[in-house]
């Protein structure tokens, strides 16, 4: 006798391993109707027969490239964080539970969803990813530079500018405690830091000349202490923000708010919940910090008699943060409303 048909497929959810994908399929009731393993060559072949649905996955390594190919035939597809997945995996983790968690997860109308990012947006992101590294790399080089000068009792300021002047002097003159196997040593290092900085240079060159020729990163260029770091890293991350409602959420997904640890009617706020995008965060962070080094020119800003009367009740740390926030917010204004900054210097001091 034929075998019946299967029943329509609603929803998939697929499992994105290194070598092999996971999929489940579920009918309009939610009963699972498919359950297979496919290689990576194989997945688009296989849904490119098939009658368009909604499909989930993680939003990890290959989830974008994978969801323009199947958005290319038709298909619905949305990424999800998978911190928002895992509750609804059921008892012990093998793929296919984690297929099927995500196939529950993504039917979801209140789910967080993640925006397909395009080519150009990783390729951007992939240029951070590498400067970031690089930085790491030197950081690490210069602190066993004045780890070593340390045990020989010869104290640098931490300032790289400053290492980078004093190093010559003390290698000339400071034989007295370094001996020629240490002075070789740091000069092979000092030569590690050189092309570590073309390196960086070179990456940060090509991002800049990226922000000239991109609309969204020059209009973020125009938010206090934003410049081609953090606009490139902010358009790489969010796109043009349409994934948040608000600035508020962009912020809270940033991690830039206290975190909340709340029951009946008493609300507690702690530390910053540090959620979200890592480094995207600590730029922001950063460009307050340079902000609050300049106070006369606070007033120029729509937020000056904030940050005065702020930074009379904060302590200088919580203010750079509650500055982050406020600079976050700015720029997802500026993304999402598609406009550039506006000081309203006129409007405060009328």
């Amino acid at each position: 006798m034929p075998t019946a048909p299967l029943p329509p497929i609603a929803t998939l959810g697929i499992d994105i391993g290194k070598n092999s994908f996971h999929v489940v399929g579920l009918d309009i009731r939610g009963v699972i109707v498919l359950r297979q393993k496919l290689s990576p060559g194989q997945v688009e072949a296989r849904l490119a027969n098939m009658a368009a649905c909604l499909i989930g996955m993680e939003a990890c390594v290959g989830a974008h490239h994978l969801s323009r190919q199947l958005l290319a035939l038709g298909h619905d597809v949305k990424l999800m964080p998978a911190q928002f997945v895992s509750p609804f995996r059921k008892s012990h983790k093998n793929d296919f539970r984690d297929a099927e968690a995500i196939a529950e997860a993504v039917q979801r109308p209140t789910m967080r969803f993640v925006p397909t990012k395009s080519v150009e947006q990783l390729d951007l992101q992939a240029l951070h990813r590498v400067r970031a590294r690089l930085v790491s790399q030197r950081t690490a080089v210069l602190n066993q530079i004045r780890a070593f000068l340390l045990e020989r009792g010869i104290p640098v300021r931490q300032r790289l500018r400053s290492l980078r002047q004093a190093l010559p002097d003390i290698l000339a003159q400071r034989t007295d405690v370094l001996t020629p196997r240490m002075t070789h040593l740091i000069e092979g290092l000092m030569q590690d830091w050189q092309h570590l900085d073309e390196c960086i240079d070179a990456v940060t060159g090509e991002i800049e000349a990226l922000v000239a020729a991109d609309e969204a990163c020059q209009r973020l260029m125009s938010v206090p202490g934003v410049g081609p770091i953090i606009a490139s890293a902010m358009v790489a991350t969010i796109g043009n923000g349409a994934a948040f409602q608000r600035g508020r959420d962009f912020g809270a997904w940033l991690g830039l708010v206290p975190r909340q640890i709340s029951t009946g009617d008493r609300t507690v706020l702690g530390r910053l919940s540090k959620r979200g995008n890592t480094y995207l965060r600590s730029l922001l962070v950063q460009a307050a910090r340079v902000l609050l080094l300049w106070p006369a020119k606070w007033r120029q800003h729509s937020f000056g008699e904030w940050l005065i009367a702020a930074s009379m009740r904060l302590h200088h740390n919580v203010l750079a943060a509650a500055l982050a926030n406020k600079l976050a917010r700015i720029a997802w204004s500026v993304l999402s409303q598609n406009r550039t900054y506006e000081p309203r210097t006129a409007a405060v001091m009328g």
